[in-house]
This record gives C-alpha cells, sequence and structure tokens, in this order.
C-alpha cells in the first residue's frame, strides 16, 4: 500500500510528533520515503508492506511529492507551474534542470469558510456565477443542476436541492464577475455608487454587499465586503507563493509554459477567473488546465512500480525548498497580489481574453509608483 499526505498528517500516520511542524524552522522527522510493514500501522494487512513517498519541505507533503511524480515537471524541458489549491497552497515551479517548492497560507476562504453565504461543494451549492455587465443582474448554476437561473427547469431544481449558499468555485466567479462588472475596484472595495445602477448593490454596515439569489424562504445569498477581502487575504498568499519562486528562478511569467492546477478545489476552477482573481500569473489561459487529484495519480504511480519510487525520491531530493513563512520578500508580494488582478504586474494577456474595467483616474499612476518603488528595493535573483 502507499500512503500520502501532508506532514503533519504524514507524521501522525508513522507515530513521529509533529509539534515541531508547528514553528520555524518547521523540520521534518524525516524527509526521505519510508517503507514499514502495514502492520506497523496498525493496518489488517498482514502481509503487506507500507509505503510513504517522501515529503519535501515542513508545510510541503508526500502529497505535493505525489503530483510531481504524477505531473512530471522534472521530465520536461519546458517550466511549469504546478498549484494545489486549499488551506494551504502547495507551488511547485521548475523544469528538469530543477524544481523549486513552496507553501502558501491561503486559508480556507477557497473552499467557502470565512464566507457570510459559504458552505461546502455539496447538492445544492453555487457553483458558477455570470453577471450582466449592462444591468448587474446574475445567473447562477448549483451543483447537482444542468439549468442557469434565468432557464426552465432551474425553478424545480433549486426547490428540489434546496440552495443554501455558495461554494468555492461560486466564490471565484461572483467575486471576479464583479471586478469585471466594475462593482468591485481593483483593490477590492464594491463600489456604494454602483447602488444608482442596481438594487442588488446594497448598504451593509458601513459597507456595500452585492445581493446575488434570493432564497425561498425569503432570505437573500450576498457578497459582502468581509468575503471580498477575505478572497483578496487567500488569493495574495497563493499569488505571493508563486512570485516568490518565479524570483528564486531568475525567470519571467512568460517562461511558465503551462498551469497545472490540482487538488479537488483546483479541479474546479475555471482558468480563466483564476488569471482574473490573480491567483496564477498572466500566462494565456490556453495554457492554464486542472488536473484533479494529481496526489493521488502519483499514489497510484509509486503503487504500482518500483522505478516509478525511484524516480519521485529522486527528484524530491533535488528540490529546492523556499520557506514563506520566513521570507521577508513573501511579505512585499503579497501586499503587491491584493488587487485585482494584481496591484503592480500588468496583464496584457487577459486584457485580450474579457473585457476588463475601465482603470479608474490616477490608479495607473499609482501602479506605476508602486512597481518603481519596488524595482528600486528588489534583492537579485538567486
Amino acid at each position: 500500500m502507499v500512503i500520502v499526505g501532508n506532514p503533519v498528517m504524514h507524521h501522525i500516520v508513522l507515530g513521529l510528533d509533529p509539534t515541531p511542524l508547528g514553528q520555524a524552522p518547521f523540520p521534518l522527522a524525516t524527509d526521505g520515503a519510508v517503507l514499514t510493514r502495514a502492520t506497523d500501522l496498525q493496518v489488517d494487512a498482514a502481509h503487506a508492506e507500507a509505503y510513504l513517498l517522501p515529503c519535501i519541505a515542513g508545510h510541503v507533503g508526500a502529497d505535493t511529492a505525489a503530483a510531481i511524480l504524477a505531473e512530471g515537471p522534472h521530465r520536461s524541458g519546458a517550466t511549469q507551474l504546478l498549484v494545489d489549491v486549499g488551506t494551504n497552497a502547495e507551488i511547485v515551479l521548475g523544469n528538469e534542470h530543477g524544481l523549486y517548492a513552496a507553501s502558501s497560507p491561503t486559508g480556507p476562504a477557497f473552499e467557502g469558510a470565512q464566507i457570510a453565504a459559504g458552505q461546502r461543494a455539496t447538492t445544492g451549492a453555487i457553483e458558477r456565477v455570470r453577471i450582466d455587465r449592462d444591468t448587474l443582474e446574475p445567473r447562477v448554476r448549483i451543483i447537482g443542476s444542468d439549468h442557469w437561473s434565468d432557464e426552465e427547469g432551474f425553478a424545480s431544481d433549486a426547490e428540489r436541492l434546496a440552495v443554501t449558499g455558495i461554494c468555492g468555485s461560486g466564490i471565484i466567479e461572483v467575486v471576479g464577475e464583479l471586478y469585471l462588472a466594475g462593482v468591485i475596484a481593483t483593490d477590492g472595495t464594491i463600489r456604494g455608487e454602483s447602488a444608482e445602477r442596481t438594487t442588488r448593490v446594497v448598504p451593509h454596515g458601513r459597507t456595500f454587499a452585492y445581493r446575488l439569489h434570493e432564497l425561498a424562504d425569503g432570505d437573500d445569498i450576498v457578497v459582502t465586503q468581509d468575503d471580498v477581502r477575505a478572497i483578496q487575504l487567500a488569493k495574495a498568499a497563493l499569488r505571493a507563493g508563486v512570485d516568490l519562486l518565479v524570483e528564486r528562478a531568475a525567470i519571467n511569467d512568460d517562461d511558465i509554459a503551462t498551469v497545472r492546477l490540482a487538488g479537488a478545489f483546483g479541479a474546479h476552477i475555471d482558468p480563466l477567473y483564476a488569471k482574473v482573481l490573480g491567483l496564477v500569473p498572466d500566462v494565456p489561459v490556453d495554457r492554464i488546465r486542472s488536473v484533479g487529484n494529481s496526489a493521488g495519480a502519483g499514489a497510484v504511480r509509486a503503487l504500482l512500480s518500483a522505478s516509478q519510487r525511484r524516480e519521485v525520491e529522486k527528484a524530491v531530493a533535488g528540490v529546492t525548498k523556499v520557506e514563506t513563512a520566513v521570507e521577508p520578500r513573501f511579505q512585499e508580494l503579497f501586499v503587491d497580489a491584493m488587487g485585482f488582478p494584481h496591484t503592480t504586474a500588468p496583464s496584457p494577456n487577459l486584457a485580450t481574453e474579457t473585457a476588463l474595467p475601465a482603470t479608474p483616474v490616477g490608479a495607473e499612476s499609482a501602479r506605476r509608483t508602486r512597481r518603481s518603488r519596488r524595482s528600486r528595493n528588489d534583492p537579485p535573483h538567486g
């Protein structure tokens, strides 16, 4: 049997103390592959061996090693960006000449937590959103239904499935759509003046909110300013980790040949909206694809092939680990990544893939000022 998981789960399965993983320098008790008897892990399989893939770093585990084995950046001359989006985003960048890996603390917002109407991706959750650019009226789709909310059949599906909230992919899309429609500014503020265009934008305490969907009981599913901030913090952490690895690898975003979004959540992210929010660099959208459960696919490879086990051990041994928690540069990149799609980086490819909102007067000069300041303070690549 083959087991993969994050470093804490990996250590607990092996009976190792995971406590040191909670503070710098986040040391692993073991960073090598482990081969043991299944019975040693309290698995009732008297004649089976258990193989645990190696962990990479204190926050980058054997599941990421398995994803590397499945997606094969170390087997390609082209540079690949592999991102497993979750409460922690594991990020791998590189090619056959070298790999860099890091973990970014994205938090649970992408999984529906810390969101006013957020929920897990279960039947009845809103998973897709489109907003008319002129009327600001929304259309939604829910898990378990093939109909959009303005199509015949949706009402009966919604009643049967009991719509109660919005899941992670829906959160990504509604925030992206609100930005593209001009309701959300580049800095993430829900524009109060949008209330003059639609009754969907309503006061919410000292800020504003967007009424996304009316429920059968008369309540509304709303997107609040706090929801937008939670998504900003999550996406900025992820993007800062990516940008940090790009700097360490001494490459440009244009050098990234492919972006692969892994994991249960990554499999449901629309690549275009990943770019609109700035989750990933501005590579052409056709270079971005969801690859699903890469960790599981890598575990299967390791289960079936001794040569694949040797391959992943060699690949992991050569990974350059970047610990975002102790990198001062990470904080600078995090601040730059707070804006939609990004505070300082231009988005020429995205501008050809969708209609971006007009830039408010003064915003572009502010971006140039921040970009100039950052370039003066940037450390050399290394």
